[in-house]
């Protein structure tokens, strides 16, 4: 496989990913730093690819550590990985957040669920709620608006790495602001 098809073949499975939910793509590992300098994982819904311009599109609730810490630090690193063919995709670069009175915001909210938008309603992430409640109570939808940001990572590099039975596989990927490869090389494993 050539370098060209191996950056075509990740950025289609991510693009795919954004519309299967039964993809391994689809939940990726979002990586930031805390306040303390500490690194930051958690995993994130994979909702829009934009392949031209190497752009990934993820849903957070604004209230969330990982949107408090990438305001502070866009720098982040996305990490996914597929059992099938066994590849591992690591991008780094950048997050955009767009709240709540955003225009990507709003137009995002808009193409949501109703049982999506559910899970912005009540407290913040990571607060104590006690018992989880017998049943959902009906909340408004105008509350969960509130408090729904859309996080845009830009990548600058991929690192895609293959396992394979023998002579596992590794190629390395930059790009430059606007989403063109500007290099790419093969790289030990």
């Amino acid at each position: 496989m050539t370098l060209e098809a191996v950056d075509a073949s990740a950025w289609a499975e991510l693009e795919g990913a954004a519309a299967d939910p039964q993809s391994a793509f689809r939940y990726l590992n979002l990586c930031s730093v805390d306040a303390g300098g500490r690194p930051q994982a958690r995993m994130v819904v994979l909702r829009r690819v934009d392949v031209a311009r190497r752009v990934l599109e993820i849903h957070t609730d604004v209230r969330s550590p990982k949107w408090q810490e990438i305001s502070v630090n866009p720098l982040v690193t996305i990490l996914g990985f597929g059992p099938q063919p066994k590849v591992q995709l690591r991008l780094q670069g950048s997050a955009e957040l767009h709240g709540p009175a955003s225009e990507c915001a709003t137009e995002a909210w808009s193409l949501l669920p109703r049982s999506t938008r559910s899970t912005y309603m009540g407290g913040p992430p990571g607060d104590d709620i006690g018992e989880p409640p017998a049943s959902e109570a009906a909340v408004a939808d105008a509350e969960g608006r509130a408090f729904f940001g859309v996080l845009i990572f830009r990548a600058e590099t991929l690192d895609w790495f293959q396992l394979r039975h023998a002579d596992n596989r590794r190629a390395v990927f930059a790009y430059d602001h606007l989403g063109a490869l500007t290099s790419s090389r093969w790289v030990n494993p």
